[in-house]
């Protein structure tokens, strides 16, 4: 139909260029179509003017501009047909191009959505004509698609037994054949389902740089009808030994909602966690399974739901990723103005954690302090430190009843850089001397709190305050006293009162509250957390949790477990001088992978002239120790490529030095997997190859649709090509233009009388 009434495909409109082949200059025509558009302005109004003057003004008025309207159209047309409309249009040399035909060789292609499977659909498109039209015009040159793309001589070489499609890798291939090859056109017969990124913004810059049209036909159910797949699972990249943690399990389904199904977290054989869910009819969810990291190691995850009667595929129902858990001590410098319970209680609650080290300054007098927990005789021996490297040893700082003027200006500069650049996590109690009454009101604390603080003192009140979880907090594991949710609040509403609360102030934005108290009506923050810089902040506006130890059965933890769950969050994403990434915590049947490093010196600022290596171990035992180089553009990173041939667990450790001296080190975690991309995501991606035609100036077609593609494929600017001028005056479409306009006028002059 719309070759009918517009003379040529959709290709032609859609590259080519509008012209006028006209010998009078535009600018005639536009002052043309203006004075003739005046002119019947004038006439028209005249004339309704002494025809209407029964009608109200108004009515009269608004039937002549809608006359004139028309008949200007109608001018405006004629006159258009006179100045020879044209499209100038780029049109492929016969035979003097090559057509880059890409048909997907991986397995799901292999799959059968009726009848035959993808593939055969394909072969099947390709010899009932398309080819043979391709072949009568073009030079054709067939190519297989999986992890790549290989020259193949005939169709009968496809098997769909490709482990993984990249798409974009295998574009990339044929654009840098585009330099010594007169390829004109792509042509993508694919279900679209790619096991890697997509194509990436590099390769489609570099399509549209050669004016490479990549023309996409589709194939395979866009929607499964039975199929439950895993399709995420998100873990930390590194724990403390010991610690709660929580998996995100993404979850995708078709045809299985309001169904039920079980859910399992393991870890080499051991059961850590397992619950029925039932499936949202919503097609994708994401479920939040909590564990415990265990023990120091590296560890594979696994999670796994169990297969439904009537599946079609159930092998993407388990994916595994790692952990490593970090057997390091965490240190946190604790300092407290005054003897008190909470100070006792929580040292206690941290003493046997295997994870934390609490090391404290405790002023006893006005000029003598007490400390405990240090390393070595030492350490602290001056009080707070006054150094970057002596302060930076640890990873976390709570400040507890203890006024601001107890730091000097440049103790308290020195904390701003510990969060900030340092990375590190800061908690701020409440106290006598603590907050406002304490002066932290002011720079650069007043920066640093997750509140802003009351102007006023006397915000410390000695009285009972019972502790609420809020919205937040239900979702945070620092307040999961409990794994059940139900059970959690209830212990919540449970425990005793709190000896004393701090009016904190109102939250930032951005900070979270997770724990309230109700006082007289008014719910005031009880805990607050904010991130600042590459650290963290919190207030605990209380200084009473002591009592859910003192008043509660010896059996019952709840004081240890939210201690030791929040000073785990207040530390656990502290960095280390170098810092180790992967970009991703899997790779599935693509042994690619980029190492970085993020190296900073003694005092945490990024260092260019470090000497930085990658040890990196395999699964089987063996190991490569090979360099990273710097990152020209960013100061501080390193990076290094390589490539993970075999399947399983890698760890690798990152060692930095700055000449014989050490600076630092970090292990990263990953896992290669092998032959299971294919068995994620096996419907037709349509939205990629869609967009993917769209990018690149090709355009997207249902295999019934694929016929017209010989016709319109000679539109291109890549290759060799000459230009070409398509006459548009003759266009059925203008002939029924010009009938709809005359039409239209006199129907609504009859309809009006006015003829």
């Amino acid at each position: 139909m719309f070759e009918f009434l517009f003379k040529y495909p959709p290709g032609v409109f859609s590259k080519g260029t509008f012209v006028l082949l006209g010998s009078w200059p535009r600018w005639v025509f536009g002052l043309t179509i203006v004075a003739a558009a005046a002119l019947l302005a004038w006439v028209t109004w005249r004339k309704w003017a002494r025809s209407g003057s029964r009608l109200p003004a108004s009515m009269w008025r608004g039937r002549a501009v809608i006359v004139w309207a028309l008949q200007s159209a109608m001018i405006a047309l004629l006159l258009l047909l006179l100045w020879e409309p044209a499209l100038s249009v780029a049109s492929l040399k016969l035979q003097q191009n090559v057509i880059a035909v890409l048909i997907d060789d991986s397995r799901s292609m292999g799959i059968n959505d009726g009848g035959e499977s993808r593939e055969q659909q394909a072969i099947g498109l390709l010899r009932s004509g398309l080819l043979t039209d391709l072949q009568t015009r073009f030079q054709v040159r067939l190519y297989s698609l999986d992890a790549g793309v290989e020259r193949i001589q005939s169709a009968e070489q496809l098997r769909a037994a490709g482990n993984a499609t990249q798409i974009g890798k295998g574009l990339r291939q044929i654009a840098d054949e585009a330099g010594t090859l007169p390829i004109g056109a792509v042509i993508l017969l694919s279900d679209g389902a790619d096991n890697s990124s997509g194509v990436d913004a590099a390769t489609l810059a570099e399509l549209r740089r050669r004016r490479l049209p990549v023309n996409t036909i589709g194939f395979g159910r866009e929607k499964m009808r039975r199929d439950v797949e895993l399709d995420g699972l998100d873990l930390p990249n590194q724990a403390l030994a010991s610690s709660r943690l929580e998996a995100q399990v993404t979850i995708r389904q078709s045809g299985f909602g309001g169904k039920r199904a079980h859910l399992i977290l393991a870890s080499d054989g051991r059961m850590l966690a397992s619950r029925d869910i039932v499936l949202q009819d919503s097609g994708q969810q994401i479920e939040r399974v909590e564990f415990d990291a265990g023990a120091a190691g590296v560890k594979n995850i696994h999670a796994r739901i169990s297969a439904l009667p009537g599946e079609e595929n159930t092998a993407n129902n388990e994916l595994t990723r790692v952990l490593r858990v970090d057997e390091t001590k965490r240190r946190i410098l604790y300092v407290e103005g005054e003897p008190r319970w909470e100070y006792k209680f929580l040292r206690r609650a941290l003493e046997d954690d295997p994870a934390i080290q609490i090391v404290s300054i405790l002023r006893t007098t006005e000029n003598r302090i007490y400390r405990q927990g240090i390393s070595r005789p030492d350490e602290l021996v001056d009080g707070f430190p006054n150094k970057p490297e002596a302060l930076f040893e640890y990873h976390g700082l709570i400040l507890g009843s203890v006024e601001s003027a107890f730091f000097t200006a440049t103790q308290q500069e020195l904390i701003k850089q510990f969060i900030d650049g340092r990375g590190g996590g800061v908690l701020f109690l409440a106290g006598r001397w603590a907050l406002s009454d304490g002066g932290y009101d002011v720079a650069p604390f007043a920066e640093l709190l997750p509140v802003v603080l009351p102007k006023r003192k006397n915000t410390f009140h000695q009285q009972l305050a019972a502790a609420e979880i809020a919205d937040a907090g239900k979702q945070s594991l620092i307040c999961r006293i409990e794994d059940d949710p139900e059970k959690n609040l209830n212990h919540w509403s449970e425990l005793p009162y709190l000896a004393n609360y701090q009016d904190p102030g109102a939250q930032k934005p951005g900070a979270v509250v997770l724990l309230r108290t109700n006082l007289n009506g008014n719910r005031i923050p009880l805990l607050i957390s904010e991130n600042y810089g590459r650290g963290r902040t919190a207030v605990l506006a209380s200084a009473g949790t002591w009592r859910w130890r003192m008043q509660q059965p010896v059996s019952d933890t709840s004081q240890e477990r939210f201690w030791r769950q929040l000073l785990r969050w207040l530390v656990s994403a502290t960095p280390s001088r170098v810092v180790a990434s992967t970009g991703t915590p899997g790779l599935e049947d693509d042994g690619r992978i980029e190492f970085r490093a993020d190296v900073r010196d003694m005092s945490y600022l990024p260092t260019g002239d470090a000497e930085v290596e990658a040890h990196i171990i395999r699964p089987d035992g063996s190991a490569d120790t090979l360099p990273m180089r710097p990152e020209p553009l960013s100061q501080g990173t390193y990076s290094l490529s390589w490539f993970a041939a075999t399947p399983g667990s890698y760890v690798a450790e990152i060692t930095a030095k700055i000449g014989a001296r050490e600076v630092g080190r970090d292990v990263v975690t990953f896992r290669r997997e092998n032959g299971v991309a294919e068995n994620f995501h096996q419907e037709q991606n349509r939205e990629l190859l869609e967009k993917l035609a769209s990018e690149t100036g090709g355009s997207y077609y249902k295999p019934g649709e694929a016929r017209k593609l010989s016709r319109e494929i000679s539109y291109s600017e890549a290759g060799i090509t000459s230009r070409e001028t398509k006459d548009l005056w003759d266009m059925p479409a203008v002939f029924f233009a010009v009938i709809a306009l005359r039409s239209a006028e006199w129907l609504l002059r009859r309809k009006w009388g006015a003829i």
